[in-house]
């Protein structure tokens, strides 16, 4: 894996894909820090996912996740944030594309979507997949804002 410390954050529907997903890259040595939410008791999104947005932009840690129900509200939510470049991933071949050509920071997943399994196989795209750079370099530096 390209990243060894990791930033996740869910609200109540990606609670349980969340808690299977840190697991996973713990038991694979990655550090992940959890910014909750802790349980599926409902929450709203954007109190996790600005803390961990903040964390990424800031660089205390490499990449983050996110994961909602449907994955937009809490895409839309870190992609407020000037330094992150979110990526709504559903499949593995999206996942590969927002690093490859996007250089995506944060991965997003829609946890009543996808299985387990699904979250993994994107993840590990996700996670091992280098920016490509290039001509994308000059598309990316457009994002920004002022």
């Amino acid at each position: 894996m390209l990243f060894k410390t990791i930033a996740i954050a869910a609200d109540h529907a990606g609670f349980p894909t969340k808690e299977y997903v840190k697991n996973y890259l713990e038991e694979k040595g990655i550090t992940v820090k959890d910014f909750g939410t802790y349980s599926e008791e409902s929450t709203d999104y954007a109190d996790f996912a600005h803390p961990m947005a903040t964390a990424v932009e800031n660089q205390e840690y490499e990449v983050g996740i996110a994961i909602c129900g449907s994955g937009n509200g809490i895409n839309m939510t870190v992609n407020k944030h000037q330094g992150i470049r979110a990526a709504l991933c559903w499949k593995e071949e999206i996942a590969y594309m927002a690093r490859l050509h996007n250089d995506a920071n944060v991965c997003t997943i829609p946890g009543r979507y996808v299985s387990n399994d699904e979250a993994i196989a994107i993840l590990e795209k996700f996670l091992t997949t280098a920016f490509e750079g290039g001509r994308h370099i000059n598309r990316i530096n457009k994002i920004p804002v002022k």
